[in-house]
C-alpha cells in the first residue's frame, strides 16, 4: 500500500462522509466533476465547516482548469463565497494556478494514514461508551463546534466512542467506513482533561474496531499538534493537506 494510494483512499473516504452528511443537510450535496469532488453546504451551522472540495492531483494544465472552475461553479450557484480547496502540498503547477486566481492558504492539515495489518498498539483499557448523537452534539458544542450541527444525520452509519472521566464525558473520536478505509474524525479532549493519552486510547479503540468491522486502512487529516498522537498508534505521514480559499472570502461562509 503505497503513500500515495493511502492518500487517496483518505480523501475518498473525506468526502464519501461529507455526502452521508449532505444527504441529512437541506440543500447541500457533493458535486462531482472531472477533477474534482465539492462539498457544498448553503446553510446552517454546516456551512462554516463542510465547504471543501478535494482537487485531484497532477493534472494537465486544461485539467486543472476545468476543475477548478466546476468548483467555481458549484459554490457561485449555491451562494456560497468561502470555500476550502485541498491540495497537496507536492502539486506545485495547482498551488501556482491556484495563486495566480487569487487564492491564499488559510490553513494546513497533515494526511496520514496506515494499513490496519499494522496495529501495533494494545486495546486500552478505558471507561468509553457509544453516547447517542444529541450526547455527541453537546459535547462537540463545549469545544467550540457550532449549536445544532447535522440534527438529522444517520448516526447508525458513524462509530461514535467517548471516555469519561470524573463521571464526566471528556473525550470523544468519531470514525466513518468507505470502500474499506476508516477515516477517523474530530478526535477531541476538553481541556482540562488533555495529557492523560485520552485522545491516542479513542483512536487505538477505533483502529481495532475498524478492523474486525473488515477495513483494511485507516485515514485521518491531522493538525500539528496532533501529529505525534497519530504517529503514535501508527499512522504515517502522507504530505500536507494545503486549504486554498479565495482571497478576502470569509472562511468557508
Amino acid at each position: 500500500m503505497t503513500d500515495r494510494r493511502l492518500y487517496d483512499r483518505g480523501t475518498a473516504t473525506a468526502v464519501a462522509c461529507w455526502e452521508h452528511f449532505a444527504r441529512a443537510t437541506e440543500g447541500a450535496g457533493v458535486i462531482h466533476a472531472p477533477g474534482v469532488a465539492a462539498a457544498v453546504f448553503p446553510s446552517g451551522p454546516e456551512r462554516t465547516i463542510y465547504n471543501n472540495a478535494v482537487l485531484e492531483r497532477d493534472l494537465e494544465s486544461a485539467e486543472r482548469a476545468a476543475a477548478i472552475a466546476a468548483m467555481e461553479d458549484a459554490y457561485a450557484a449555491a451562494g456560497v463565497g468561502g470555500f476550502a480547496a485541498w491540495v497537496h502540498e507536492t502539486d506545485i503547477a495547482l498551488i501556482e494556478e491556484l495563486e495566480r486566481r487569487g487564492y491564499r492558504c488559510a490553513e494546513a492539515t497533515r494526511a496520514m494514514g496506515m494499513w490496519l495489518e499494522e496495529v501495533s498498539v494494545a486495546v486500552p483499557e478505558i471507561h468509553v461508551g457509544r453516547p447517542t448523537w444529541p450526547e455527541y452534539q453537546e459535547f462537540l458544542e463545549l469545544v467550540g463546534v457550532p449549536a445544532g450541527l447535522l440534527p438529522y444525520v444517520d448516526a447508525t452509519a458513524l462509530e461514535v466512542s467517548m471516555a469519561r472521566l470524573r463521571g464526566r464525558n471528556v473525550a470523544t473520536a468519531l470514525s466513518f467506513d468507505h470502500d474499506g478505509d476508516c477515516g477517523i474524525f474530530n478526535v477531541s479532549t476538553l481541556p482540562w482533561a488533555r495529557r492523560r493519552g485520552l485522545g491516542t486510547a479513542l483512536t487505538a479503540l477505533q483502529l481495532h474496531a475498524a478492523k474486525r468491522r473488515g477495513c483494511t486502512t485507516a485515514s485521518l487529516q491531522s493538525t500539528a499538534t496532533a501529529e505525534g498522537v497519530y504517529a503514535a498508534v501508527g499512522f504515517r505521514d502522507l504530505g500536507q493537506i494545503l486549504e486554498y480559499g479565495p482571497s478576502g472570502a470569509p472562511g468557508r461562509a
